[in-house]
């Protein structure tokens, strides 16, 4: 049991999610690192418990029930609490247009991306709203708020992330938990570094579509999890924040 808050990250074990644990054990929380890579989980603890704080990682594919199940139970028993938790685990799928992009490609996307993080938000409700305290944010995209050709389960994942973040916001509020949604823009990732193929020429073209002129960083999405986590945003829910150096506002 720990008097600390407890933080839980899924897709910690690189990009985004590596950075908001880092991001939450910074902010003196205790942290639970999920991800299917297992030695890259156990790197990561290591790291935060350098910075002073108590972490715990427990492998774990979202896309499986049972194993969702029992990261909220590991959780629960070594802890005793959950008071934040980022679903950030998916993946892009294959880039293709909608005509020529598979079916079995759209199943295994929805699945991780949609059903995986339904999973992880039920069990992360149930714990909260019997807690009367708690706060989710759910990693969505500019994708699940504007088209991208090429990757239209991306987009249509993205987008349930959107709507599932709003319903569950609407429905806990009275019970003490906040749900909100992190949409970013192209983020340096290994993620982004995967459809670009690390092509300067189309870093460029990507770095293009923010009025910034410049792609985020992982750590610029963490820091927007944090602060909507934290109680300095409790009277925020319910929404889908676009961290895309102003790629939406156009």
């Amino acid at each position: 049991m720990t008097t600390s808050p407890v933080a839980l990250i899924t897709g910690a074990a690189a990009g985004i999610g590596k950075e908001t644990a880092l991001a939450y054990a910074r902010s003196g929380c205790d942290v639970v690192v999920a991800d299917i890579q297992e030695s890259a989980l156990h790197q990561l603890v290591k790291d935060i418990k350098l910075i002073g704080v108590d972490a715990l990682a427990v492998t774990t594919d979202v896309s499986d029930i049972n194993a969702v199940k029992e990261l909220h139970n590991k959780i629960m028993e070594r802890f005793g609490r959950l008071d934040y938790a980022c679903n950030n685990a998916g993946i892009e799928g294959e880039n293709a247009p909608t005509a020529e992009s598979s079916l079995e490609n759209y199943d295994r996307v929805m699945n991780i991306n949609v059903r995986g993080l339904y999973a992880c938000m039920q069990a992360q409700l149930a714990i909260m709203s019997s807690q009367g305290r708690g706060s989710i944010v759910n990693m969505a995209s500019v994708a699940g708020l504007i088209g991208f050709p090429g990757l239209p389960a991306y987009c249509a994942s993205k987008g349930a992330v959107v709507q599932l973040t709003k319903t569950a916001a609407v429905e806990y509020a009275e019970q003490g938990v906040r749900v909100n949604a992190v949409c970013p823009g192209a983020i340096k990732t290994d993620m982004i570094d995967r459809i670009t193929s690390k092509d300067p020429e189309t870093e460029k073209q990507f770095a293009a579509l923010h009025p910034m002129n410049r792609m985020g960083t992982a750590e610029e999405v963490a820091n927007a999890v944090v602060f909507l986590s934290l109680p300095g945003a409790s009277f925020i829910t319910g929404q889908a924040l676009a961290v895309d150096g102003g790629m939406v506002a156009r």
